[in-house]
């Protein structure tokens, strides 16, 4: 009977610790996304901040695929304005996400700690 006691908890503790890294990676590839997302963010209002101390009449092109086709200002700017937006939304969402993540990985390492106190 204790045999199976310990083959139940070497079980449960072994898919606790799977969970724990599983969950770790994904706490780290949020973080690298966020970081990305930031980068592109900071990109586009630079290239915005750029866009605005040109003159009016300057032509713009826009990249689409490996092409660039002539813009109009304005244009460009809600573009990059669009994007700037869109990467803020994800990362409110990645930081909720990773949040849940968080919690998880606390809950998950009580867990191991009763685990172990139990089994002493």
């Amino acid at each position: 009977m204790a045999k199976t006691v310990d083959l139940e908890l070497k079980k449960a503790f072994a898919e606790l610790q799977f969970k724990m890294l599983e969950t770790s990676q994904k706490l780290k590839f949020a973080d690298v996304q966020i970081e990305n997302l930031k980068k592109t963010i900071h990109h586009a209002e630079l290239t915005d901040k750029e866009i605005a101390a040109l003159p009016a009449d300057t032509r713009t092109y826009e990249s689409v695929g490996r092409m660039f086709i002539l813009t109009d200002m304005d244009d460009v700017c809600k573009h990059l304005n669009k994007k700037i937006e869109t990467c803020t939304e994800k990362i409110k969402s990645l930081e909720n996400n990773k949040n849940y993540l968080e919690r998880s990985l606390k809950e998950s390492e009580n867990n191991l700690r009763e685990m172990v106190q139990q089994r002493k």
